[in-house]
């Protein structure tokens, strides 16, 4: 029974962060108003939580296990190897829709934060799992060269995208050409790594 409470206390906590970081972003949320909207003592947050950032990494996973389901369900259609990155990047842009531009923003950050707890292996991130695993079929399959490192590439293409999507404005007029050159380059270079075009 205790157990269950305390995971509805936790799902409580992560709505109200949730709600909180969407208006003030991770760096100025207040804590206090979280605990306030959970309806739990202040000191409950921190049991669950030690810091804004471990809220933040809870949300990442819960979004990192749906895009990987919703890319598989993609990639047991017929598609191309461009159609597989085109793919990872609608997945973040419903991402970023769901959670709003601020909060997308502090998502993708996590990646390049030094105060992020000790980074794990690759295929902690379903996301990456998804993507590096559709790549190695489509080498399997003749359509990226056998030479290519497909972890490399993979992991390397999406930690690209989120620098990307953290530095483009979000203007549709400079973006869209931009995400669109990147997906090109990043075909292209998936083809001549080996010499083969």
């Amino acid at each position: 029974m205790l157990k269950q409470k305390g995971l509805q206390t936790r799902e409580r906590l992560l709505g109200a962060a949730l709600a909180e970081f969407k208006r003030a972003g991770i760096a100025g949320a207040d804590t206090t108003a979280i605990v306030a909207a959970a309806g739990v003592a202040h000191g409950t947050f921190f049991f669950h939580f030690p810091t804004k950032e471990h809220v933040l990494l809870e949300l990442e996973k819960r979004e990192q296990d749906r895009m990987a389901a919703e890319l598989t369900r993609y990639f047991a259609t017929a598609h191309s190897v461009h159609d597989t990155l085109a793919e990872a990047v609608r997945a973040l842009e419903t991402i970023e829709r769901r959670l709003g531009r601020r909060l997308f923003k502090d998502f993708l950050a996590l990646h390049f934060s030094t105060t992020r707890p000790p980074s794990e292996e690759w295929t902690n991130y379903p996301m990456a799992v998804a993507v590096v695993e559709e790549l190695d079929r489509a080498r399997r399959r003749g359509e990226i060269p056998t030479d290519v490192d497909v972890l490399h590439n993979g992991v390397s293409f999406l930690l690209g995208l989120y620098a990307l999507l953290l530095t483009l404005p979000e203007a549709a007029e400079v973006r869209q050409p931009a995400i669109d050159e990147y997906l090109t380059t990043y075909g292209y270079g998936l083809r001549v790594i080996s010499g083969s075009r």
